[in-house]
Protein backbone atom coordinates (compact mmCIF):
# COMPACT_ATOMS: atom_id res chain seq x y z
CA UNK A 1 0.00 0.00 0.00
CA UNK A 2 1.66 3.18 -1.03
CA UNK A 3 1.05 6.64 0.32
CA UNK A 4 -1.75 7.87 -1.94
CA UNK A 5 -3.74 4.46 -0.98
CA UNK A 6 -4.25 5.06 1.95
CA UNK A 7 -8.29 5.76 3.25
CA UNK A 8 -8.89 8.59 5.99
CA UNK A 9 -9.01 6.42 9.07
CA UNK A 10 -5.51 5.00 8.35
CA UNK A 11 -4.05 8.33 8.39
CA UNK A 12 -6.00 9.67 11.04
CA UNK A 13 -5.02 6.62 13.02
CA UNK A 14 -1.00 7.78 11.79
CA UNK A 15 -1.51 10.95 12.58
CA UNK A 16 -3.26 10.34 16.70
CA UNK A 17 0.16 7.55 16.90
CA UNK A 18 2.34 10.42 16.27
CA UNK A 19 0.62 13.08 18.27
CA UNK A 20 0.91 10.57 21.25
CA UNK A 21 4.34 9.61 20.62
CA UNK A 22 5.26 13.10 20.66
CA UNK A 23 3.11 13.88 23.76
CA UNK A 24 4.66 10.72 25.29
CA UNK A 25 8.50 12.47 24.47
CA UNK A 26 7.72 15.97 26.00
CA UNK A 27 6.46 14.32 29.13
CA UNK A 28 9.40 12.11 29.74
CA UNK A 29 11.84 15.42 28.94
CA UNK A 30 9.77 17.27 31.39
CA UNK A 31 10.05 14.72 34.41
CA UNK A 32 13.92 14.39 33.74
CA UNK A 33 14.23 17.72 33.54
CA UNK A 34 12.06 18.19 36.85
CA UNK A 35 14.02 15.41 38.89
CA UNK A 36 17.43 17.47 37.44
CA UNK A 37 16.36 20.87 38.82
CA UNK A 38 15.40 19.58 41.74
CA UNK A 39 18.93 17.53 42.36
CA UNK A 40 20.59 20.86 41.59
CA UNK A 41 18.62 22.48 43.75
CA UNK A 42 19.67 20.63 46.75
CA UNK A 43 22.64 19.78 45.63
CA UNK A 44 23.48 23.79 45.88
CA UNK A 45 21.98 23.69 49.28
CA UNK A 46 18.96 25.72 48.34
CA UNK A 47 16.21 23.10 50.28
CA UNK A 48 18.01 22.91 53.47
CA UNK A 49 18.07 24.25 56.57
CA UNK A 50 19.44 27.94 56.14
CA UNK A 51 20.80 28.25 59.58
CA UNK A 52 25.07 28.61 59.78
CA UNK A 53 26.75 25.08 59.70
CA UNK A 54 23.94 23.10 58.38
CA UNK A 55 24.45 21.29 55.62
CA UNK A 56 21.52 19.26 54.19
Amino acid sequence: MNGLAMNASDVAHHLLMDYALKGVIVAVALIVLALGMAAIWRWAGRGTDRRPGTRG
